[in-house]
């Protein structure tokens, strides 16, 4: 039997990253996946399929609807080839998990393909193509999440799908029907809509992306329906019944009243649960909470002392980011360092286009605290760059302390917000006041001078440019 001072269980972002620095640290490493392709849900179908499908529908709806403008003529009828769009999406996905499969062998991390089972606290057997039985000293749980459904839906995979089979169609729907108005939801009915689909999308909340400020639900709101989204919030949903090559939504609305839609295809996008099937975490006394999460303290170690878990699996925001950092945590911890994460600086993104993202406290999330805040907003269309782009849609807004002038949140939505973002996440890394940001230079004509300018805004209403 193979000994090792740490075995890793899930090969996500959060496993694969928490291997690779184990291994620059010294430790012997396994990591342990059931399929049969490292990189987990974010690089076989979730972040990295769906980015690369919402920059092909990308490309194909500037060519449709903003190239003569540019002053670009194609002669011809501009069609998808929606076949060889999946087959650029896969050919990016196995590109990115042979990435994977380099750095294991190049910091010569011992990979076992199959379902990893405890045994004990120490011991773990694998079944599948590499079945055996290994020892560690250390485990990290890393086994992720899985697409959520309401209990009384039934997924056929063919018309009734998740996110997985959204990455894989073969034809456009005609009526896409989008059930959960959060990220998931809205990235995949843009992709759809842009290749010529009606998207109606149906949300139990009051708002579209729920958990984020409330300025960028209106705006986000506002942006869909001019893309012709057809929005319905408040909509709690009863049943969904396939007919055929027809999907029938019965739902209800904030008044009672029963509301009927049709559509040839469903996705249902309600969220993630986190996955522990087959783990046998009982055997190695490792706690599961009421909601399927693996119990963890601070430093998140589980339980069971030599074990400990991240990423999806554990409290927290569904990250791909925070389950690295939490790897990478873990990972330096084992080696007698003193790591930490601040979880209010991991910022959130939604990468629709306008782009949507966040970090820091919302104003909601203020106001219940108590905090006295100043807020400085900048809108997009007022940028040189962003009329150059035409990319008018959007704002930037800080939150700021009213008294200590410190940046306690920044939301923006607009073109390359997910990379803006970065900025924000700096600054309150080192507890920026909004004046600080509003004295840097930013370059000209850039979109990151909309946070130079809500910078201004929060500090005395100084914008410049509005």
């Amino acid at each position: 039997m193979k000994s090792y001072d740490v075995a890793v269980i899930g090969s996500g972002p959060g496993g694969y990253v928490a291997a690779i620095r184990c291994a620059q640290l010294g430790m012997s490493t396994a990591i342990i996946e059931k399929y049969s392709t490292l990189g987990g849900t974010c690089l076989n179908v979730g972040c990295i399929p769906s980015k690369a499908l919402l920059d092909s529908s990308h490309h194909y709806e500037d060519a449709v609807k903003h190239f003569e403008e540019h002053g670009i003529d194609i002669p011809g009828d501009i069609k998808v080839n929606l076949k060889q769009m999946i087959a650029r999406k896969q050919a990016v996905v196995d590109q990115t998990t042979a990435g994977i499969d380099f750095l294991m062998k190049k910091n010569k991390i011992d990979v076992y393909q199959g379902l990893g089972s405890f045994k004990d606290a120490t011991h773990i057997s694998i079944s599948g193509e590499d079945k055996t039985e290994i020892e560690a000293k250390h485990t990290i749980i890393a086994t992720g999440s899985k697409p959520s459904n309401l209990p009384f839906i039934k997924l056929d995979k063919e018309r009734v799908i998740t996110s997985t089979e959204a990455l894989k169609l073969k034809e456009v729907p005609k009526h896409l029907i989008v059930i959960g108005g959060g990220v998931i939801g809205l990235e995949l009915g843009q992709v759809y809509k842009r290749l010529g689909a009606e998207v109606t999308v149906v949300e139990y909340m009051d708002r579209l992306i729920p958990t984020m400020d409330s300025g960028l639900s209106r705006e986000m709101n506002k942006v869909l329906k001019k893309q012709k989204f057809k929005i319905n919030v408040s909509h709690q949903v009863k049943s969904v019944e396939r007919k055929g090559d027809e999907v029938v939504i019965m739902a209800e609305n904030k008044k009672g009243e029963t509301v009927e839609f049709n559509g040839d295809y469903c996705l249902v996008s309600v969220g993630r649960r986190p996955f522990t099937d087959g783990l046998n975490a009982e055997a190695a006394g490792v706690k599961i909470d009421d909601h399927g999460r693996i119990e963890v303290n601070d430093h998140l170690q589980t339980s069971s002392s030599n074990i400990y878990a991240i990423g999806d699996v554990v409290k927290g925001a569904m990250l791909a980011h925070k389950a690295e950092e939490e790897g990478v945590l873990v990972a330096e911890i084992l080696a007698g360092q003193k790591p930490h994460i601040d979880y209010n600086l991991i910022p959130g993104v939604v990468y629709t286009w306008p782009e949507v993202a966040a970090v820091g406290k919302t104003e909601e999330e203020l106001k219940e605290a108590g905090i006295e805040y100043k807020s400085g907003q900048f809108p997009m269309r007022a940028l040189g760059r962003s009329r150059a782009s035409m990319d008018l849609d959007g704002f930037v807004k800080i939150l700021a302390d009213a008294h200590t002038d410190e940046i306690l949140g920044v939301h923006m939505i607009g073109a390359r917000a997910a990379d803006m973002i970065a900025e924000a996440v700096v600054a309150m890394e080192y507890r920026a006041s909004a004046e600080d940001v509003a004295r840097m230079s930013h370059a000209h004509p850039t979109f990151t001078e909309a946070i130079k300018e809500a910078a201004l805004a929060a500090t005395d209403n100084r914008a410049l440019h509005t």
